[in-house]
């Protein structure tokens, strides 16, 4: 479970202050959350632990970029970098981000003495074939989304990584989003009632050549787009009755993505929908999710700089009964999915998101896109 600070309630408001969240008196952020998103007050100095050796497979995904938090980051050493394509590498030795790097082989990296895990940011097709291979190597593995589209080979790769206790992080982005990670809380104590309806949106505008890409998956912008918001509802209703989709294509183009898509997922008592669209001018904006239970309802938006709107039946810890705005600290993607990694490869912490939770989410994303139920 995420980890907390002290319960003593002046103590948790001097802590959310001095990390800039003045507005959140009783949010209960983790600690290392807090201080990775907006930083702390000066703490007596601590001998580290030894860096933790890590390696990237790929350039070619979206969120490859990812690598300069690591690079950035004290918990790290990033000892090399693999990209196969002589294309994508060409372009990426121009880039300020891989500089100084050393391109290696699969192989080599594999074998560097001492290399404990390795970021998958392969293009989508070839994730699944990639993280097979650093699990069987006996690494940890942090996969970037979605997790490909064979389920069987993703439950191979998790049983693997079980037998070994092995890290399988996802990349969906909004895990550790304070806002998220506030919703949790609210949860956990039971301040929203019994949840009957989730509704969340994650849109973009793709440009043509990016559509055709992803056409080649059965899903197109769900599978794309709509996996991060698929992650945060199982995470709060866990795995659905079942799986609706509807597929849409809206644009006036030849091309054939689905860029309009829809999925319901049912419960036995709530129901929840992920809309995702390609289509959608400034469509960041808008990107949210809403929680709404029997004695209160959460709303944030925009998901990637969040911001919250909390309404409840009655006062609640230090929120008040009816609606008020909650503000957070600018949310960097990845900075605290780095922290926690490390947290778990030193046996500090378990995974909040445990094999189970990734294999949901993957088995409902396919249902949202079209695939058979696996």
């Amino acid at each position: 479970m995420i980890e907390k600070p002290t319960n003593d309630r002046s103590s948790r408001r001097a802590f959310l202050e001095s990390a800039g969240v003045a507005a959140v008196t009783s949010s209960l952020l983790p600690g290392w959350l807090a201080a990775t998103q907006a930083g702390t007050k000066e703490k007596p100095a601590k001998v580290r632990p030894p860096k933790i050796k890590i390696g990237q497979i790929g350039v070619g995904h979206a969120h490859a970029s990812k690598l300069a938090i690591y690079r950035q980051s004290e918990d790290y050493e990033v000892v090399g970098v693999v990209e196969s394509d002589p294309e994508l590498r060409q372009k990426a030795t121009t880039q300020e981000l891989y500089r100084g790097l050393t391109w290696m082989t699969p192989d080599q990296l594999l074998n560097v003495s001492g290399l404990q895990a390795v970021l998958v940011e392969t293009q989508v097709r070839d994730l699944l074939n990639t993280a097979e291979k650093c699990v069987a190597a006996g690494k940890h593995v942090h996969i970037d989304k979605p997790a490909g589209e064979s389920l069987s080979q993703f439950r191979r790769i998790l049983d693997t990584a079980g037998q070994q206790r092995l890290l399988v992080q996802m990349g969906y982005m909004f895990r550790y989003n304070p806002a998220v990670v506030l919703l949790r809380e609210f949860l956990k104590q039971g301040w929203l009632g019994d949840i009957f309806e989730i509704h969340t949106v994650m849109s973009k505008v793709v440009d043509p050549a990016s559509r055709r890409r992803l056409a080649e998956y059965r899903g197109g912008i769900m599978f794309e787009l709509g996996c991060h918001v698929i992650d945060l509802v199982i995470g709060i209703l866990g795995k659905p009755t079942a799986v609706t989709p509807y597929f849409q294509h809206a644009a006036s183009n030849e091309d054939t993505l689905s860029d309009n898509m829809l999925a319901v997922l049912t419960y036995a008592r709530a129901i929840a929908s992920v809309k995702s669209s390609a289509l959608e001018f400034d469509g960041g904006n808008r990107r949210h999710l809403v929680v709404c239970g029997s004695e209160g309802t959460f709303h944030i938006q925009p998901l990637d700089n969040p911001s919250a709107t909390v309404t409840l039946s009655k006062r609640r810890g230090d929120y008040q009964q009816g609606p008020q705005t909650v503000s957070f600290p600018k949310y960097e993607r990845y900075v605290a999915d780095a922290a926690d990694m490390a947290q778990i490869i030193r046996g500090e912490k378990s995974s909040d998101f445990p094999y189970a939770h990734d294999l949901t989410v993957q088995t409902t994303l396919l249902q949202a896109c079209g695939f058979p139920p696996g």
